[in-house]
């Protein structure tokens, strides 16, 4: 067995020191298809890193529901009843949904009237519960907070703004402990929000928008009827149960059908979530058969070179054969030839697709809202173990069946050969 490797190493080295030029092209070729391969991978990861993190800027595990109109009648009651809830209700829902963690409701003005100094826009203001800062991941930036308990029960006159409402409102002052106008009303700014990707909205991006306790917005606006009701689940798996306590309870309330999709359609994101996942499943699926496809043809170039020596090397083969050679000196470098070619390429084309890679992920993305919604590329352990097996089997093809086809030479047939 030793005896025979040696015997195949030597043939193998033997061959490649004559075939340099042909040898350098093949690498070459399989180098050119890794990096595609790597690259789309690592960009398809990117993305979907980028898409679950957006996702998760509107908040985890939520519904949101808005008010709608009856669809069935419903113990006597006639259809086309429109189901207002109230502030009140929020109380009311929160003792009877076990499967969410918090419950909240929304008041919404979209046309505020909001000053600062001689600055003047017109803007979107959300009173919420005190909650919503954590349910709809409103995170402050250093030196700063989103409004408590205490400042919902006691109808303080406090906002938090969106990131891009606060530049164009202060520009570049810090907003925090200034006094700004709410249509005419003075509020101070507790807060500002931390910069966020955010792929799902519902009133339009948080950055463009302000929240002010619902109690404070109630008594300024004048109103209880609320524009939705927001629920998170204690987990994505409680989300079936929590859709159907709520859709129970506010129908128990207003007495109609719990499964008049009418009323009692929302929009819940676990169930947005799974969709988005089975997106980025195919477009990773998509970007790995372009990538593996190019990596085949050069593989497929591995192979006619491979068949392209066994057709030079036909009388030499057939004379090895006739003084004795085993198969295995024969089929052994071929073998080993197309694999140490499509491995030695594998190499170089990972190592010229990390470099790539480290140096796309050093280019800013602040700022530049196309480059943050791709993200930047990842090279994920997967990604390279799929690569590896990949280049494997390729090269145990291109070399297998040159090296087949070189052991079934008939050496008598070799000496009319030209």
């Amino acid at each position: 067995m030793g005896r025979d490797l040696a015997v195949i190493a030597t043939l193998f080295l033997k061959a490649s020191s004559l075939q340099r030029k042909r040898a350098m092209l093949t690498v070459a070729a399989i180098a050119w298809g890794t990096v595609a391969i790597v690259m789309l991978l690592a960009f398809g990861e990117g993305l979907r890193h980028q898409l679950m993190k957006g996702q998760r800027g509107m908040g985890e595990n939520i519904a949101v529901w808005w008010p709608g109109e009856t669809s069935k009648v419903w113990e006597g009651l006639p259809e086309g009843r429109p189901v207002r809830p109230i502030l009140d209700d929020i109380g009311y829902l929160r003792g009877r949904i076990t499967a969410a963690s918090g419950v909240i409701g929304e008041l919404t003005s979209w046309s505020s009237s909001l000053s600062w100094g001689t600055t003047t826009i017109t803007g979107r203001v959300t009173g919420a519960n005190w909650e919503y800062g954590e349910m709809r991941h409103h995170f402050a930036q250093a030196g700063g907070r989103f409004f408590n308990a205490n400042d919902e029960r006691e109808k303080r006159r406090v906002i938090f703004l969106g990131d891009e409402l606060a530049k164009d409102t202060f520009g570049e002052a810090d907003p925090v402990g200034e006094t700004m106008f709410v249509d005419r009303i003075p509020y101070l700014v507790i807060g500002v929000l931390e910069h966020k990707m955010q792929m799902g909205t519902y009133k339009g991006p948080d950055a463009n928008g302000s929240v002010i306790p619902i109690t404070t917005f109630s008594a300024q606006f004048g109103t209880q009827r609320l524009n939705n009701i927001v629920f998170k689940a204690r987990t994505a798996e409680d989300m079936p149960l929590a859709r159907q306590q709520f859709n129970e309870a506010l129908a128990a309330k207003y007495r109609f059908d719990p499964t008049d999709e009418q009323v009692t359609g929302l929009w819940d994101t676990v169930e947005f979530g799974k969709v988005m996942a089975k997106i980025m499943i195919g477009l990773q699926a998509f970007l790995g058969i372009i990538g593996g496809l190019t990596l085949l043809v050069g593989g497929i170039g591995v192979a006619n070179i491979m068949y392209a020596v066994v057709k030079e090397k036909t009388r030499e083969i057939g004379v090895q054969m006739a003084v004795g050679a085993h198969r295995g000196w024969i089929t052994g470098p071929f073998v080993l030839q197309g694999m140490t070619y499509t491995l030695l390429g594998g190499a170089f084309g990972l190592l010229i697709a990390v470099i790539l890679i480290m140096l796309v992920r050093l280019v800013p993305v602040e700022g530049n809202q196309a480059l943050e919604f791709l993200g930047k590329p990842t090279l994920s352990v997967e990604i390279a173990v799929a690569t590896a097996a990949l280049l494997g089997f390729i090269g145990i093809i291109a070399g297998y069946f040159p090296a087949r086809r070189a052991a079934s030479v008939d050496p008598a047939e070799t000496l009319r050969y030209e």
